[in-house]
């Protein structure tokens, strides 16, 4: 428990001086039962409630689950879940993956049951809560998942699959949609000859926003040393921008 804890006002307006211990009793002086946290609650409907109130943004409540988790001793629980719901309920732009794993190391530093362990859990659930909520992960394995077995039985049945992947062999094949993805670093490219100069002009391209102003310094820099001989032309693809409507179009150069 902390040896150093600033004096806080108890539920019952009496100043605490000392975090309370764990006494295998809830709020009310009963013995907890399994699973049953400080104030009475199922722990697993509180873990349940604390991912829908984060997918739902609403703070007050994930902040009272991860503090009621956190004090009835199943930091453990809150925060495998956490790290869970990160992955599960988040946009993929989100902070809240690192910040989460910082206040777990936190918590575990001070006790995660102690009243600066709390702290760190409700500071973690809140980060969670307000980042974007987007069950983008799951949605996609869900969805390629269901796609793979719809095309092996259509496949069985020698019928054409009513749903692909958005990506087809023909389309990774040598002058299919994303035969730019057949550089020198793939058998198929290998074979076609596709040495370093096409990835520089070709598979390095970045987009929608383009190079920053130091990053197109230094690979013009590097295009101009390097061993290969680019033309203006090609130096000048190499450097653009991808266009968002049209990502994976590229010019026939002969890079060789």
């Amino acid at each position: 428990m902390d040896e150093e804890r600033q004096a806080t006002f108890g539920p019952d307006g009496e100043l605490e001086t000392e975090a309370p211990e764990a006494t295998g009793t809830n709020d009310f002086g009963e013995e907890t039962g399994a699973d049953e946290t400080d104030g009475g609650f199922n722990r697993y409907a509180v873990v349940s409630l604390l991912q829908k109130a984060i997918r739902r943004g609403d703070e007050e409540v994930a902040a009272w689950c991860a503090w009621e988790l956190a004090r009835s001793g199943f930091g453990w629980n809150l925060w495998d879940r956490l790290q869970t719901f990160v992955v599960e309920d988040l946009a993929a732009d989100t902070r809240a993956p690192s910040l989460v794993a910082r206040y777990e190391e936190l918590a575990e530093r001070w006790d995660m049951d102690s009243r600066r362990g709390q702290m760190a859990a409700v500071q973690a659930a809140l980060a969670v809560a307000r980042a974007r909520s987007a069950r983008e992960g799951a949605n996609a394995v869900n969805a390629f998942h269901a796609v793979a077995k719809r095309r092996a039985e259509a496949r069985e049945r020698g019928e054409e699959p009513t749903h692909t992947f958005p990506v087809t062999a023909a389309d990774l094949s040598a002058d299919g949609e994303y035969d730019v993805a057949l550089d020198g670093h793939t058998g198929e490219g290998a074979r076609l000859n596709r040495g370093s100069p096409f990835f520089r002009i070709h598979g390095a391209r970045v987009g929608p926003e383009g190079e920053t102003d130091v990053s197109a310094r230094w690979k013009r820099l590097f295009l101009a040393l390097d061993e290969y001989d680019y033309t203006d032309e090609r130096v000048a693809h190499a450097l653009s921008a991808v266009d968002p409507a049209d990502r994976w179009s590229e010019p026939s150069f002969d890079d060789g």
